[in-house]
Order: C-alpha cells, then structure tokens, then sequence
C-alpha cells in the first residue's frame, strides 16, 4: 500500500507533464494552421477588392438594361392602351 502512495503521484506527474507537452505542440501547430488560413484569407480578399469595379460595372449595365426595358413595356402598354381606347370611343359614337 505504500508503494502505490509514492508510486502513483510520480505516474500522475509524469502523465501530467506527457500532456501539458502534447497540448503545447498541439497549441504550436494551431497557430500556424491559423497564420497560414490568414494568409489565404487575405489572397482571397485582394483578389475579390480587385474584381470590385467589374462588379460594379456589371451592376450598372443591368440597372440601365432594366430601366430601358422598363421604358419600353410601358411605352408598349400606353400604346396598347391607347389604342382599346379609341375603339370604345368609336363605338359609343357609332352608337
């Protein structure tokens, strides 16, 4: 019995300092895991900057292909519109 009261805390010391030495390696490789995601992250972010105004010109296009196309149904519609109208007109003269 009192071999395992002298012998166990030397196992658990030896244990605990199997572990704090496993966690430090562990804790050193995250950091670097980490410092080169960063780095990625900043590639990935110059590049997106750098296609920014591709992008906006891209959106511009658009807005002005929607407002023509906007412009040109309803300049279509009034015309339609107009002309319905007249034929009611005409045949509540006719009448």
């Amino acid at each position: 019995m009192e071999f395992l009261h002298s012998f166990l805390p030397i196992v658990l010391y030896i244990f605990g300092i199997v572990l704090l030495i496993v966690l430090i390696i562990l804790g050193i490789r995250l950091i670097q895991t980490i410092d080169r995601t960063n780095r990625l992250l900043d590639d990935v972010e110059e590049k997106v900057h750098s296609l920014n105004g591709f992008f906006h010109l891209i959106d511009t296009i658009t807005d002005n292909l929607s407002f023509l196309s906007d412009k040109i149904v309803d300049t279509v519609s009034n015309v339609i519109t107009r002309i319905f109208k007249r034929k009611k007109k005409e045949e509540e003269e006719y009448e």
